[in-house]
C-alpha cells in the first residue's frame, strides 16, 4: 500500500535509514531533521502518515503531533526514547495513533506503518458500505467520518476505530482486551491503556460533560460501550 510519509528524525544516519527502508516497502518519503520542518513537511506534502521523534529540535515531537492533530487527521507514529507509561499515553492523549520506543528494528516500524495505513484507508471493508447511526451519532466508514447532531467531529484514526467498533453493536460491553484484538489485531504492541485513551478523547469530543458521559459509558469491572439510542 503506497503511501505518502514524512519521518521526522534528528538522527540523520537513522532517518535516512527509515527512509530506505520505507521506500523500499514502496512509500514516497521525506525525511526532515527537526519540529519546525516536520511541521512544514507536512502542511506542503498533505502526507498519509508522520513519523514522529519525541526529542527533537526547534519543536518536540510532543509539540508538532498536538499542532498537526489541530489541523488534520494525518495518521502518526511517534518515536520515543523515555520508558515511562505516563510519558507514552501524553502523546496518545495529543492525538498520536501508535508509539515505538527506542531502540527498535527498522522491520517493526514499517510492519507498524503497515498496520497504521490499513487502519487509515479501510475501516473493516467487510462493513465499510454501512452508514453507523446510533441517535444521533454516525459515523461513516467508507468516508472515516464522524458527526453528531450534524457537526462534523474530527477523530484520530485509533478513536476512529475505536468508535466505529461501538457503534457497530450499540449496547454490547467490549472489554479493552477486545477492543485492541477488534481494532489493533493481535500484535500485542498496545496496552489496555491505550483504549483508556481513546476513549477519555472520544469522550470529550462527544459528550456534553466528559466527567459524567452518557454515550460512552464505563461497565465497572468489564470495559466500555456505545448507550443504544434511546437506551
Amino acid at each position: 500500500m503506497a503511501a505518502r510519509v514524512v519521518v521526522a528524525e534528528d538522527d540523520m544516519k537513522q532517518a535516512e535509514l527509515l527512509r530506505r527502508y520505507l521506500e523500499h516497502d514502496g512509500h514516497d518519503v521525506v525525511a526532515v531533521h527537526d519540529g519546525v520542518q516536520a511541521l512544514a513537511a507536512a502542511r506542503t506534502v498533505s502526507p498519509d502518515l508522520v513519523v514522529l521523534d519525541v526529542m527533537m529540535p526547534g519543536l518536540d515531537g510532543l509539540s508538532v503531533c498536538r499542532a498537526l492533530r489541530a489541523e488534520s487527521d494525518v495518521a502518526i507514529l511517534m518515536l520515543t526514547a523515555r520508558v515511562s507509561e505516563d510519558d507514552l499515553l501524553l502523546g496518545l492523549e495529543l492525538g498520536a495513533d501508535d508509539y515505538l520506543t527506542k531502540p527498535y528494528s527498522p522491520r517493526e516500524l514499517v510492519a507498524r506503518v503497515r498496520t497504521l495505513l490499513r487502519r487509515t484507508t479501510s475501516a473493516d471493508r467487510t462493513r465499510a458500505d454501512k452508514v453507523l447511526r446510533v441517535g444521533d451519532l454516525e459515523v461513516d466508514p467508507v468516508r472515516h467520518e464522524v458527526s453528531l447532531g450534524g457537526r462534523a467531529v474530527d477523530c484520530t484514526p485509533g478513536e476512529f476505530a475505536v468508535l466505529a467498533l461501538f457503534a457497530r453493536e450499540p449496547g454490547r460491553v467490549f472489554s479493552r482486551d477486545q477492543v485492541i484484538s477488534h481494532v489493533h489485531g493481535v500484535d500485542g504492541y498496545l496496552t489496555t491503556r491505550t483504549v483508556d485513551v481513546h476513549v477519555m478523547n472520544l469522550r470529550r469530543k462527544l459528550e456534553d460533560d466528559a466527567r459524567r458521559p452518557t454515550r460512552l459509558l464505563t461497565v465497572y469491572g468489564v470495559g466500555y460501550k456505545l448507550a443504544a439510542a434511546g437506551g
